[in-house]
């Protein structure tokens, strides 16, 4: 049997004592001292959770930024391709009209605007270098646009039939019903010099007439929306909403005789 030396057991001992000793006391003491220090602790506790609070916000902030940055970058592209789609549906519409007509047309660009409120009329980006001259006839694929009043090298001035100024010789399509459309600077036009018996209804079709010394015959000008009476009572008058939307246009066609 293995002797221990007493010197060796009885260090053993007394670091088994020691161990017991700490351990018992600790565990008396670690209550009382966290009461004593829990103010502190609390507020150190605060102090952590504010520092984290403020640097995880930091970091939602960065992310949020960047996420912001990316959504309205998709955005735009977004518009861009609407853009570019309803683009592609306007030319193609002109594509194919100006396939199917048997009229010489020249397409061009709208590029400006009347800025009074006095006159109704667009500039083009064709002009006398692409064949334009004034008194040419402007549509679209929906109808009558109005005509070239002036024309410089590149550009051209088209004044539109919902000017005062125009006045365009015009027919009921289905009862032949004669009569005289203007301009009135709104959004229709106006159709004059009806008899009081005159054959027309509301939903009626109106385009240009074979009378007319400067349009076509059978433009499409647009249909009638109401019909009155002139303060003369001798006539009637309709109203009629044009068949192109002459506040929005882009692309237009400029027929060549």
């Amino acid at each position: 049997m293995l002797k221990i030396p007493r010197r060796i057991l009885i260090n053993f001992i007394l670091i088994c004592s020691v161990v017991l000793l700490v351990s018992h006391s600790i565990a008396c003491f670690k209550t009382p001292v966290q009461n004593s220090f829990k103010p502190q602790l609390s507020f150190l506790s605060l102090i952590k959770r504010e520092i984290a609070g403020m640097f995880f916000y930091h970091v939602n902030m960065i992310q949020a930024t960047s996420l912001s940055n990316e959504v309205g970058f998709l955005r735009k592209q977004l518009f861009d391709l609407r853009e570019i789609n309803q683009e592609n549906i306007r030319l193609k519409a002109l594509l194919n009209f100006k396939q199917k007509s048997s009229l010489r047309l020249i397409a061009a660009r709208v590029i400006a605007r009347a800025p009074d409120n006095w006159s109704a009329s667009v500039t083009l980006d064709k002009g006398k270098h692409h064949g334009i001259r004034p008194g040419m006839v402007v549509i679209n694929a929906y109808g009558l646009v109005g005509r070239i009043v002036e024309s410089l090298e590149n550009t051209s001035k088209v004044v539109l039939i919902n000017d005062p100024s125009v006045g365009v010789s015009s027919i009921v399509q289905r009862s032949r019903q004669e009569g005289l459309v203007s301009g009135t600077l709104g959004g229709n036009l106006i159709m004059r010099y009806l008899p009081e018996e005159a054959q027309i209804n509301i939903g009626d079709i109106v385009v240009s007439s074979e009378l007319s010394q400067i349009y076509p015959k059978g433009l499409l000008i647009g249909k009638v929306i109401n019909i009155g009476k002139e303060f003369s009572g001798l006539n009637r008058y309709a109203i009629v909403r044009p068949a192109v939307n002459l506040s929005s246009l882009e692309e237009v066609l400029v027929i060549i005789p």
